[in-house]
């Protein structure tokens, strides 16, 4: 492992007069010295990603930037557009550059990640999840008076009778999508003749515009089998294709009919009048995305590269057949199937504790860890992962380049 050599004059230019000094030869800077290093969105410092003090939630640059350009060609290939899930990553910086790449908007699942998405100049938003309490109905209409192009989804009539007249009283017009149902009951309203009825509601309430429907399909977006993947996505879309037709004979407004996902990304184009597709891990991916196998690759969802990973570090190698990490339920999440030990072979790994994780060792390890040493995770599920951490360290070449606030992170309400 590399030691950095630190004088105490080019840490004070890097982190400002108020800091501490920290003595040269030092591993594992805590992420409070790591923001001293980001000055004007450049790292002063080279930082190896392995002196990072853990847990340490860190994104690979050139591997997330493959991810980038591997949607935006294929969206480009089969004549459909992304609009990304900013759920996935609540970083306003990633959401630029999924727009950089074309991406028609951003979606986010809760109103404040909204908010705080246009805050930092994402301007482009469509709430997925419909609000339905006063508050959030209130804060939805404010961010809708600062940001025109904000859309906000609604599965009932009771709550798009709602919408109208918050919108009515703020003297605004806030444009709408209706939510159908693809059969997960989980949001949404019924197929067909339902749907229709509610998008015709809309589009006659005063303050609403309606502009289209989404049909989010998150029971496919997981099939292992990319065949039966497929089968399925299209049995379900095709009652949603149906649907946009009804509002479309209608004379309704159906600029977006909007849908599908990371496990679906190149199945989705085959929906009939799918405009956009709502990917979101494919920038980060995970173990439960890797074990659903691709279209070439049925072992392996390979398609997208694993670019999140959690740092952490050996606590305990004393008993058999195990060791001890510091990484556990409070960096990992308990999601299933568990975090991967990136580069390992014969160990697998467990964070049922909430401060500690357990490394395995099974037949044949490819290492036996110390105290002291640390190893990257690929994650279980990023989006609750990425929920935990208030930065992400964008590594490349194995060094520190920068330092991405979670801006959205405990963005739930």
């Amino acid at each position: 492992m590399k030691t950095l050599s630190l004088s105490r004059r080019r840490f004070l230019q890097a982190s400002g007069a108020a800091a501490v000094w920290v003595p040269t030869a030092v591993v594992g800077y805590t992420a409070q010295e790591m923001r001293g290093f980001y000055s004007n969105g450049q790292m002063t410092v080279n930082v190896s990603k392995w002196e990072l003090d853990t847990p340490a939630l860190c994104v690979d640059l050139d591997l997330l930037e493959a991810n980038l350009d591997k949607m935006a060609q294929t969206m480009a290939q089969n004549g459909i557009a992304s609009r990304p899930h900013g759920k996935t990553h609540k970083c306003p910086t990633i959401a630029r550059m999924q727009m950089e790449r074309g991406s028609v908007g951003i979606c986010t699942a809760k109103v404040s990640e909204a908010e705080v998405m246009f805050d930092n100049g994402i301007d482009r938003i469509l709430n997925t999840t419909g609000n339905v309490t006063a508050t959030k109905i209130n804060r939805a209409m404010n961010l809708r008076q600062r940001c025109p192009g904000f859309i906000q989804a609604t599965d009932a009539a009771a709550n798009a009778r709602l919408l109208s007249a918050a919108a009515v009283s703020k003297g605004i017009v806030a444009d709408v999508v209706v939510d159908v149902d693809p059969g997960i009951q989980r949001t949404g309203t019924a197929f067909g003749q339902p749907a229709l009825e509610l998008a015709q509601l809309v589009d006659q309430l005063p303050g609403l515009n309606f502009i289209g429907m989404l049909c989010y399909d998150a029971g496919s977006q997981h099939v292992a089998g990319f065949d039966l993947r497929k089968a399925q996505t299209l049995e379900r879309m095709s009652a949603a294709t149906d649907t946009f037709d009804l509002m479309q004979r209608a004379g309704l407004n159906t600029e977006i009919f909007s849908g599908g996902g990371t496990g679906t990304y190149n199945i989705d184009h085959w929906v009939r009048g799918l405009t956009d597709v709502q990917v979101g891990s494919y920038i980060f991916m995970d173990a439960q995305y890797l074990a659903i196998g691709g279209a070439t690759d049925t072992v392996s969802y390979s398609d997208f590269h694993a670019s999140l990973t959690i740092m952490t570090t050996v606590l305990n190698d004393q008993h058999e057949g195990r060791a001890t990490s510091d990484a556990g339920a409070k960096a990992c999440t308990i999601n299933q199937p568990w975090p991967i030990i990136k580069g390992e072979s014969g160990m697998s790994y467990r964070s049922t504790s909430d401060e500690f994780g357990t490394i395995l060792y099974e037949d044949s390890p490819s290492r036996q860890y110390k105290v002291g040493d640390k190893l990257e995770l690929i994650v279980s599920h990023c989006d609750p992962v990425v929920n935990l951490y208030d930065q992400l360290y964008v590594i490349k070449d194995d060094t520190v380049v920068a330092i991405w606030p979670i801006s959205a992170r405990g963005m739930s309400a």
